[in-house]
């Protein structure tokens, strides 16, 4: 036999590989580079919980008992419309769904009815002059200092303060000084609430967030913060992050500048559509032009572990009964046709958007959840079914089940009995550890401190899902 051919059995012979270690090796070396931007700049999806809401405020009206009183009003609203039921059936829901959802809605307005707060020094607040925002920031961080202290602070809590442009910059930078400071002083330097939330508003360009990124590591060093502790989102209202005038999408490059700082993108309704001169009566989270700006954010954002948010509706649930109930059916609508857009995130300005937020986002989960967990079952327990679901699929149904998890939707008796997965073994399936990258060497743009220890960032996790696990790696315990 020819020394070039291999015999390989009844097969037959087959021709030898012909490619040596160096080759293999001569290949990692030219992509190293990729490699360790992969590992750096595009990490995988966060493990870490996403709120399904943001609720803004202004920052002079936060007290610890916000969140209750936003609750009490909700209740009221859905009272005077007949009930849980009545609201959930306004939403769209069916009948069967009403009956899953309606008691979760209330049992969320009862324990945890804000996940995200937002005390607002920017448009919500306006220009009230130095001495009274000075006053007003101070309180706010107090009474967040207090709120944490007693256990009753929203799982996520933060503020917005005024944009980089020149007219108001030194104002947003005095008020975020003031904000941190009061914090600090009044939890220490290792008691700042884990779910802490910066929110750098109407960015135009790169530079305004290395301005912010320089800003939180000057104050960090000051207050001796772990390094890459201040992390920030990114409000998206202006088309200059989309679309820059040398022709180069800044939203992409944005995230990249500090990895790990910044930790979500939140689209701006009407700042941007107003900016594209779209009339009043036609600004929507539903118009093209949103659509357009939210796909660029979604790509941008993919494989980052960044967030990602959609915007609000002005269009709140007061007023006469008829009013309320069209108020609500828009709500929930736009709602559902954010979560199905792979938008998992929104703003509420109303405590009586509450009811309809939760009704939408668990009816998105629960009509979802039986299908994602029979193909969850089958996937790992490996049943011969109808959908044969690749790995990345298997990911994103456990993605799924995991967010319908972490927002009360869903239970964990039920992923055990439908999914035959404990909780455990279905996060390490929807987050899998990523290999570690051939080279550590630096590549442009993928450099900075990762989120510290006690933020919200990535759980490590252990299990790869490359290749269909076993019964054994993905059965319940």
């Amino acid at each position: 036999m020819q020394d070039d051919v291999a015999s390989v059995g009844s097969a037959g012979p087959v021709a030898a590989g012909v490619l040596t270690e160096a080759d293999l090796a001569a290949a990692d070396a030219s992509l190293a580079g990729t490699d360790e931007l992969l590992a750096t700049a595009y990490p995988g999806d966060s493990s870490a919980r996403q709120p399904v809401h943001t609720v803004y405020v202004p920052g002079d009206r936060y007290l610890p008992s916000l969140p209750n009183e936003w609750a009490e009003v909700a209740r009221a609203a859905v009272v005077s419309a007949g009930g849980f039921d009545a609201v959930c059936e306004v939403a769209g829901l069916a009948p069967a769904l009403v009956a899953e959802v309606a008691p979760r809605v209330a049992a969320k307005l009862a324990a945890e009815p804000v996940e995200d707060l937002r005390l607002d020094f920017e448009d919500g607040y306006g220009d009230r002059g130095d001495e009274a925002e000075d006053r007003d920031v101070l309180a706010a961080a107090a009474h967040v200092v207090t709120a944490v202290r007693d256990g009753v602070a929203p799982p996520f809590v933060g503020i917005r303060f005024k944009c980089f442009e020149a007219p108001t910059r030194r104002r947003g930078l005095r008020t975020l000084d003031l904000f941190v400071a009061g914090l600090v002083s009044g939890l220490g330097a290792d008691g700042l609430p884990d779910g802490l939330v910066l929110t750098l508003p109407k960015v135009t360009t790169v530079d305004q967030v290395d301005t912010m990124i320089t800003v939180c590591e000057k104050l960090e060093v000051r207050h001796g913060l772990v390094p890459g502790r201040l992390r920030f989102e990114v409000q998206m209202e202006t088309p200059q992050l989309v679309l820059a005038a040398d022709g180069t999408v800044p939203v992409a490059q944005v995230l990249h500048r500090a990895a790990g700082r910044v930790s979500a993108l939140h689209y701006g309704t009407y700042d941007y559509s107003a900016s594209l001169q779209i009339s009043a009566q036609h600004q929507s989270m539903e118009h093209p032009a949103a659509d357009h700006a939210k796909q660029v954010m979604q790509v941008a954002v993919a494989g980052t572990g960044v967030n990602l948010s959609d915007g609000s509706t002005n269009v709140v649930p007061v007023g006469e009964p008829d009013d309320v109930r069209s108020a609500w059916a828009l709500h929930a609508r736009l709602v559902g046709r954010s979560l199905a857009n792979g938008y998992y995130q929104g703003w509420d300005l109303h405590p009586a958007q509450l009811p309809t937020r939760f009704a939408a986002t668990y009816a998105f989960y629960r009509s979802g959840f039986a299908a994602a967990a029979k193909r969850l079952h089958d996937y790992t327990h490996q049943v011969e079914g109808g959908v044969m679901d690749e790995p990345a699929t298997a990911r994103a149904l456990a993605r799924f089940v995991a967010r319908g998890l972490a927002c009360g939707a869903i239970d964990d008796a039920e992923v055990r009995r439908d999914a035959g997965l404990d909780v455990p073994a279905l996060r390490e399936l929807a987050f899998p550890a990523r290999p570690a990258a051939v080279s550590a060497a630096p590549t442009a743009g993928a450099t900075g401190p990762r989120p510290a220890a006690g933020t919200p960032s990535d759980t490590t996790s252990t299990t790869r899902t490359d290749q269909k696990p076993t019964d054994q790696q993905g059965a319940s315990s």
